[in-house]
């Protein structure tokens, strides 16, 4: 196990929230498979654990009773997805979001049905979220899909990357088309069970 900076605050000396993607990925670097699933990524228990250990915000609200989470949020308090991110809550009946304990930004284009406790976001994607790290707060964790991190990359201060041991072949890139090189800088590197490795990059 290996440790650069502080990896439980990495917030840089400029005061906003940063913008984090925290995201799983497989090690040829597709956070979903060809279908947009993610079943071929572990879930062991004691890496479920240790995940939400780290961060009891980012369990999914009707989940959390079930494993045992009951810490408030720790670093985020704001989620921001793409529509395709968003659809496995539909899908389950979570018409108010997986994550009702935090505030839930949708980028979207088409309509939503009638739920509550959403904000959606169209338009210049990027310009809004900048607003957003500006407001009073704690960090505000991008939670996918890739398509969307591409669109945000100007202004994503991190990325923490959980590393899975599985290679995916294809599916749907980290950050497809990111516009060209981008330099980031390593501040840990920890191992956690089951083989995932969980990588924090600085990049504002």
């Amino acid at each position: 196990m290996l440790y650069f900076g502080n990896q439980n605050n990495c917030s840089d000396w400029s005061g906003m929230r940063d913008l984090v993607y925290y995201v799983a990925v497989s090690m040829d670097g597709f956070i979903a498979d060809d279908a947009g699933g993610v079943s071929a990524f572990p879930q062991a228990p004691e890496t479920v654990a240790a995940l939400f250990e780290r961060y009891p915000e980012t369990c999914p609200a009707p989940l959390r009773e079930s494993l045992g989470v009951t810490a408030t949020p720790r670093r985020f308090d704001t989620v921001v997805m793409g529509r395709r991110t968003f659809e496995p809550a539909l899908a389950a009946g979570w018409c108010d979001g997986a994550y009702t304990h935090l505030r839930q930004v949708v980028v979207t284009h088409d309509d939503l049905p009638e739920c509550s406790g959403l904000t959606v976001l169209t338009g210049d994607i990027a310009s809004q979220v900048e607003t957003m790290k500006r407001e009073t707060g704690k960090d505000i964790w991008l939670c996918g899909g890739g398509t969307l991190a591409a669109q945000l990359v100007e202004v994503i201060d991190e990325i923490q990357i959980k590393v899975n041991p599985v290679m995916l072949g294809s599916g749907t890139p980290l950050l497809p088309a990111p516009g060209g090189p981008k330099a980031c800088r390593l501040v840990a590197v920890e191992a956690l069970p089951s083989g995932v490795v969980l990588l924090t990059y600085r990049c504002r």
